[in-house]
């Protein structure tokens, strides 16, 4: 259910999901009749919805860039106000990062709380992180995206007192809503500094794990890939585990360890989380010692929807994230999956485009013995370079 950090719970009966809309502007430079902006409306309408939000409602404006004071001008901003009264909408999602005075100022032209892509992904973390690592790494990105926009909230609070006028001490002094703002940022920044602490001890923990896992010379494969692309469920079909699998956007956040053996070949299997169009930056930095186990790994299994009409955008959305960890250079074998669902003409063209790729269905098996043939060839090869390498 929305509403575990930022969002609010909108108006309605408490049965009723909470009304949203959704506005986006598209650059005058898209080709394709905004075919980004489409794309990415379309993931931010999952994204609503994977947290608990009915969408009743679309507002695209045709600019070159976001508005500085507003995300939208002036008379798409009173537009957007009149399509949030007529479908009764307690809230608005912005597709893109908003700086605090465009939040304010668009949540003043509208009289609804306004939010951005950013803190929706936040709030979906907050309500899937189970374990206690997912958990603190969810905080501190929420930490870190609060901090910056605590100062929006002080200049109106520091018109209470301070100034001679009021009665205060000059100018030079701090009213009572600027002081409340620093005891906000203080504790905030200490709280942060206490997590940041827990998760550098988890990091030596997990870090120890792996070079036990090195010493006995077990290689690593991490499964990896766009949210939804049936990672948990691919783990299941390759290990017999029971990771959590739904038909939601980062149903599993927190890294799942299964061992097993491919043509002889014996490895550990790792469930990363997955990634995101404009994956919030506080995430890929909190996320950081998580994602380490990709970076970590010997071999990464880049699960892809083959059904997905965007799955190429996709595949190079994974190759970033992967790059910006430092694991751009390792190994990949590329999976296309779901192909029980996707239209051939789709994986004939994704094959095409990556030719070494295994098609297989994490849901009726096809493939699988295919996908572990590949696996165990290209563990073991890599383990007799290791060997030829080292003398």
């Amino acid at each position: 259910m929305a509403g575990t950090w930022l969002l609010g719970s909108g108006p309605g009966d408490a049965a009723e999901p909470p009304r949203a809309v959704l506005v986006a502007v598209r650059r005058g430079d898209e080709t394709g009749e905004g075919a980004g902006t489409e794309t990415s409306l379309a993931e931010l309408r999952r994204l609503a919805d994977t947290d608990g939000l009915a969408v009743v409602g679309e507002l695209v404006q045709n600019r070159d860039r976001p508005d500085p004071a507003t995300f939208l001008g002036s008379g798409r901003a009173e537009e957007l106000a009149g399509l949030v009264a007529e479908r009764g909408a307690g809230l608005v999602i912005a597709d893109g990062e908003l700086s605090p005075g465009q939040a304010r100022n668009l949540q003043d032209a509208v009289g609804v709380p306004v939010v951005d892509r950013t803190a929706l992904i936040l709030d979906i973390f907050a309500e899937h992180a189970s374990s206690r690592e997912g958990r603190l790494q969810v905080e501190l990105a929420q930490i870190a995206y609060q901090l910056p926009r605590l100062r929006g909230e002080g200049r109106s609070l520091s018109r209470v007192g301070g100034g001679r006028m009021a009665g205060g001490a000059g100018i030079g002094v701090r009213g009572p809503g600027e002081m409340r703002l620093e005891v906000q940022r203080r504790r905030l920044r200490q709280r942060a500094s206490r997590l940041r602490a827990d998760a550098a001890e988890l990091a030596r923990r997990r870090q120890r794990v792996r070079r036990r896992r090195a010493r006995n010379r077990v290689p690593s494969v991490a499964i990896t890939g766009y949210t939804n692309a049936g990672k948990s469920a691919l783990l299941n079909k390759l290990t017999g585990a029971t990771a959590l699998t739904e038909d939601v956007l980062f149903a599993t956040l927190d890294p799942t360890v299964r061992r097993t053996a491919a043509a002889g070949q014996e490895f550990t299997l790792t469930d990363t989380v997955g990634f995101v169009r404009n994956l919030p930056h506080q995430l890929v930095d909190a996320f950081r010692s998580t994602l380490e186990e990709v970076s970590g790994s010997d071999l990464v299994l880049h699960v892809v929807d083959a059904s997905a009409p965007d799955a190429a955008g996709q595949i190079t959305t994974v190759h970033g994230v992967l790059h910006e960890i430092g694991a751009g250079q390792l190994p990949e074998l590329l999976v296309l999956n779901k192909a029980d669902v996707a239209p051939p003409e789709w994986v004939t063209a994704l094959r095409r485009a990556h030719p070494d790729a295994i098609v297989v269905s994490a849901l009726t098996g096809e493939g699988i013995a295919d996908l572990r043939e590949a696996l165990g060839t290209r563990l073991h090869a890599m383990a007799q370079a290791v060997v030829a390498a080292t003398g």
